[in-house]
């Protein structure tokens, strides 16, 4: 598996365009391209995805963290491009209810990818189960991490974290971990850097990570 994260808030490569927002795109063998949150424009993400040499008409399903404009800003641009788009969306994402897959609990969404469902009524994760076991992409993990973690642990042992993390501080968690890349909304990068050296990857715009 290979995560590509396109739309950030800050860019890891040069010639990306830095906004608030997150989006990342999923590419495996055994399932299909997966665009995770679509950023808060249009505009940029696809211009970052040019950038990045990705087709959006390459992209099959889209997976909504949540309901909030930085993450489903670009959408509409993206469903403009390819109408015909799968998109996985929570119970609190209205806007598309009569022509998108409403993700009701943990739900396996293909051989290697489920959702967490929707917790605290306001976001589902997406992890990717792995050879080394499960790695969650996070949009801003508004709920407590340990509800994340319980949540997700129920497929797998949890190897890795990609995505904002929002105020989390509580980094005792992390311990088992092997990898931990924040980004977007994560407010406490330094500390958890400092906490866990070996296990911190810098995340931004244009950053890969093979799984």
């Amino acid at each position: 598996m290979k995560i590509t994260i396109i739309y950030d808030n800050t860019a890891f490569k040069d010639g990306l365009e830095a906004d608030h927002g997150f989006s990342a795109l999923i590419e495996s063998e055994n399932n299909p391209n997966i665009l995770f949150d679509t950023g808060r424009g249009g505009m940029i993400l696809l211009n970052n995805m040019e950038e990045l040499g990705i087709d959006p008409k390459s992209v099959d399903e889209i997976f909504i963290s949540h309901a909030h404009t930085d993450h489903t800003g670009g959408l509409d641009e993206l469903l403009r491009i390819n109408s015909k788009i799968k998109v996985f969306i929570p119970p609190s994402f209205q806007e598309l209810e009569n022509r998108a897959t409403v993700v009701t609990g943990p739900t396996k969404i293909h051989k290697n990818m489920f959702s967490t469902g929707e917790l605290d009524g306001i976001e589902q994760v997406l992890g990717l189960i792995t050879v080394r076991g499960v790695v969650l992409v996070t949009g801003c993990a508004h709920p407590h991490m340990d509800i994340i973690l319980n949540a997700a642990r129920k497929f797998g042992n949890i190897y890795g974290i990609v995505g904002g993390l929002h105020d989390f501080s509580n980094f005792e968690l992390f311990q088992d971990l092997a990898f931990v890349c924040p980004t977007h909304c994560t407010q406490k990068k330094e500390e958890l850097k400092k906490t866990y050296p070996q296990k911190y990857v810098e995340g931004g715009a244009g950053r890969i990570i093979n799984l």
